[in-house]
């Protein structure tokens, strides 16, 4: 069993999903994290026959913060960038098993004449956030152009986080709370920036199961790629299968860290990790 876990109930051992597009033919760039919609149904099938309960991240963010209770065995379902067919096919998939999920737009991506790293794909627009709201998802940011935010200078970084929340805000009418990394990427410094800007929680990624004890401003995620199986997503319900947050990172990943802001420093901003 991994170091990282704890407990002996997959009860206690929160898996949050993260999803790209759902889609038959996606762009080369996003292939490897595209599930296909039969896939997909497959795997929400699966997660409702694993006993789990579907909520949003604020469900996990107010039991973190000790402001309410989880059910038994929940999950989190996200869903990053905004691609075409999260406010159709997907968000309906979604509500038709009554599963509420969180979505992290990148905005410089969705609106017309945006800036973004994200290379040419079939994206949603900005102005359909509403809806993914009444299918029942909810809705944060994921910045404005999907940079290394651990990468950035403090101006730099303040806008990413800024600009894209008050663009989410405008066209949904309420304050945004939730926030998700690009790439995972954070630092100490991230992190502060974000609770800075006024998000209450963040998303990274970490391979690993999220918990009870998990970091408000880094909480764990398992992402999904056009590889996993039902029986994937099978053990992640169990509660197993993956290494179990909160824990330090590792010395490869603060190198990694290192590495990528050297080379940003020489080549400026570049969307793949």
């Amino acid at each position: 069993m991994s170091a990282h876990r704890s407990g002996s109930s997959g009860a206690s051992r929160i898996p949050v999903l993260l999803y790209h597009a759902v889609m038959d033919d996606p762009p080369q760039w996003i292939a490897e994290f595209t599930v296909g919609p039969r896939a997909f149904a497959a795997q929400l099938d699966a997660i409702a026959a694993g006993g789990r309960t579907a909520v949003p991240i604020s469900a996990l963010v107010d039991h973190l913060a000790g402001r309410g209770p989880l059910p038994d065995r929940p999950v989190v379902l996200t869903f990053d960038d905004g691609f075409a067919d999260l406010p159709g096919p997907t968000a309906e998939a979604l509500a038709g098993r009554s599963m509420p999920a969180t979505a992290y737009l990148t905005t410089g991506a969705l609106a017309p004449g945006g800036r973004s790293l994200l290379p040419p794909g079939p994206m949603m627009s900005l102005e359909q956030a509403p809806l993914l709201e009444q299918y029942g998802m909810e809705v944060g940011g994921h910045t404005v152009t999907h940079s290394q935010l651990d990468t950035l200078t403090g101006a730099a970084l303040k806008c990413e986080l800024t600009d894209s929340k008050k663009a989410l805000e405008d066209v949904l009418g309420h304050e945004v709370t939730h926030l998700a990394y690009p790439h995972g990427y954070n630092s100490a410094a991230v992190r502060r920036a974000a609770r800075a800007a006024g998000y209450e929680s963040a998303v990274a990624v970490r391979h690993a199961l999220s918990s009870a004890r998990d970091e408000p401003y880094r909480i764990a995620r398992l992402i999904l790629r056009r590889g996993h199986t039902v029986r994937d997503i099978e053990e992640w319900m169990a509660g197993g299968g993956a290494p179990v947050a909160p824990f330090p990172d590792s010395l490869p990943t603060v190198g990694w860290r290192w590495y990528r802001r050297a080379r940003a420093a020489v080549r400026g901003p570049v969307f793949a990790g």
